[in-house]
């Protein structure tokens, strides 16, 4: 499908100079860090240079002197503990954090992950249960519970304590808990309001270490399971989270634990090679798997693991649940795409609402983000569940999908999300009305411009600037992702250097100059259907957009040209 390029422009223009000027830099990327807030030379020294150091006070965040000090007499006097998590990446790593770091003191703990289809999100009542029925007289939830005003009440009434660590955004009304750690408090003073929910349990633990006279390095073990949570949320990479995910990256690179490497080894990732990118493609996917697939405890099994062996088999359950979900989801989008193809006019249609009874819970979710991003409408993916009709919605740039969810609130039993993303529980008498309603609502907000997904471009680039100066300044903007994105990059007018050709399943592969630039060699992941066209392309009517990455061949650093599209004038 192709892009819009929409351009970025800095709020302050004026800055780009003297940054390149105060700093020594490259026009371009003088220009970058002004896209990114950067305007001084402090702020650029200390992007460039982010250590843990620059890490926020812990006691910054409200509740946690009340948190941590109620944690640090738990693991004084011996008592039993139970960590709660959530079933995704964040929830596990989380949890993971949390029992190790109480383990390690001899504590008496356990962890309780709720089953996706059996106890929903969230502290649950029968996870106070579990609790109680285990002797806890601590309960610390992390990724959950900002939202459990009752559950809160019915742990007080069983006699346990709570400490409740959660990112997520606040209700009416903040739960009654020992200590209630949110930086998304209205009454918290936290300067970063976009930890993980693993980089909140990950402070309550640097607290904790603090009130018991420790020295603040034990909490840095635990920096390769938040930078996974914080790859895998999708949570903003920039302030503290740059600085957790730069040093998780690096022990990750050198040290990972003995359940990570053990993943690591079986899907042939080279330690030392480990970026954003591998989280979010390999080991993410596979730990959330569990979860998705219904018991996220497998995955805190494998983050636990303490011998090779245990950690090697834990690894290939992962990969053999992997399997049957990569399995479930061509499945699931084989059908729903027919179920497209059959039902709906995308001429006529702004949204889709697709319901399969037979859809497995876990996979929709994924598959609605994949048909977005085939046919760049919202949708809907619904599957019935014990009689009742569930499922996960998605969205586009421009329409809020919790927002048209409200206005069908007198149709749904349940729901709840944000703006791109929701969940949903609807009873089948209301289902064709819902799907007539989101329609109108979507149809009502969206125009065929909306319909045209846009790709975000830094700045216009001339090849002849293109050199490994300026790569290892670049490099230096790592580790990329959301709010630092791997910068987008035009260049317009270039030349086709040879003949084009379709590498492996589908990839354009060329080399392309400009002006008399230097050969850049250019790969197009999936691009082979522009092959045709780019033969029979005038001189200086090929643009093209573009990210930079380097190459190692046979001793040999060299760049090259990611394609991320491409518009050929006159066509």
């Amino acid at each position: 499908m192709p892009f819009r390029w929409v351009y970025n422009k800095p709020e302050n223009g004026e800055t780009i100079s003297r940054l390149q000027e105060e700093l020594g830099i490259p026009e371009k990327i003088a220009y970058l860090l002004s896209l990114r807030g950067i305007d001084s030379f402090d702020k650029a020294k200390k992007f460039f240079r982010a250590d843990l150091d620059l890490l926020h006070d812990p006691f910054l965040m409200k509740d946690m002197h009340k948190a941590s000090t109620r944690l640090a007499s738990a693991i004084r006097s011996g008592e039993k503990i139970l960590v709660y998590g959530d079933y995704d990446v964040d929830g596990t790593t989380a949890t993971s954090i949390l029992y190790i770091f109480l383990k390690d003191f001899g504590v008496d703990v356990e962890y309780f992950i709720p089953h996706r289809f059996k106890d929903g999100y969230g502290i649950s009542p029968d996870g106070i249960q579990f609790a109680r029925r285990r002797g806890a007289k601590l309960i610390v939830s992390v990724d959950c519970g900002i939202t459990a005003v009752e559950e809160a009440r019915m742990a007080a009434e069983q006699g346990i304590d709570l400490i409740i660590c959660d990112h997520h955004n606040v209700g009416s009304e903040i739960p009654s808990a020992v200590g209630v750690l949110d930086p998304k408090r209205p009454d918290c003073q936290y300067p970063f309001k976009g930890l993980s929910g693993a980089g909140v349990g990950f402070k309550l633990v640097q607290g904790t270490i603090s009130k018991l006279g420790l020295n603040e390095r034990i909490a840095y073990k635990f920096l390769d399971l938040v930078a996974i949570s914080i790859a895998s949320d999708i949570v903003p990479i920039i302030d503290e989270n740059r600085i957790l995910m730069r040093e998780g990256l690096r022990m990750l690179n050198t040290n990972p634990r003995v359940g990570i490497k053990a993943l690591l080894e079986l899907v042939n990732i080279d330690i030392g090679s480990i970026s954003t990118s591998s989280i979010v493609f390999s080991i993410g996917p596979r730990i959330n798997a569990a979860g998705r697939m219904g018991d996220a405890s497998k995955a805190v099994k494998l983050m636990i693991s303490e011998t090779e062996s245990e950690a090697k088999a834990r690894a290939h359950e992962l990969e053999s649940i992997n399997i049957e979900r990569r399995n479930k989801d061509s499945q699931t989008m084989e059908e729903a795409v027919d179920m497209v193809s059959r039902d709906f006019n995308l001429e006529k249609t702004s949204s889709m609402v697709l319901h399969d009874p037979d859809w497995h819970l876990g996979v929709i979710g994924i598959v609605a983000s994949r048909l977005v991003d085939t046919y760049y409408r919202p949708a809907i993916m619904l599957s019935t569940v014990d009689g009742m009709i569930k499922g996960s919605a998605r969205s586009i740039k421009g329409f809020n999908i919790y927002n048209a969810l409200k206005q069908c609130e007198d149709l749904l039993e349940q729901y709840g999300g944000h703006e791109y993303a929701a969940g949903l529980t609807i009873k089948g008498e209301n289902l064709d009305e819902f799907r007539n309603r989101i329609n109108q609502i979507a149809s009502g907000n969206l125009n065929s411009d909306d319909f045209e997904p846009e790709l975000e471009v830094d700045c216009e680039l001339d090849l002849s600037e293109i050199n490994m100066r300026f790569w290892k300044l670049l490099s230096q903007f790592k580790p990329f992702g959301p709010g630092n994105m791997r910068p987008v990059f035009v260049s317009k007018g270039v030349q086709v250097e040879g003949v084009p050709t379709i590498v492996g399943s589908g990839h354009l592969k060329m080399k392309v100059s400009q002006n008399g630039s230097g050969k850049f060699d250019v790969i197009g992941f999936n691009m082979h259907e522009y092959l045709p066209m780019l033969r029979n392309t005038e001189p200086g009517a090929l643009h093209i957009a573009y990210s930079l990455e380097e190459n190692h061949w046979n001793g040999r650093r060299t760049l090259q040209i990611k394609l991320k599209d491409l518009h050929i004038e006159g066509d």
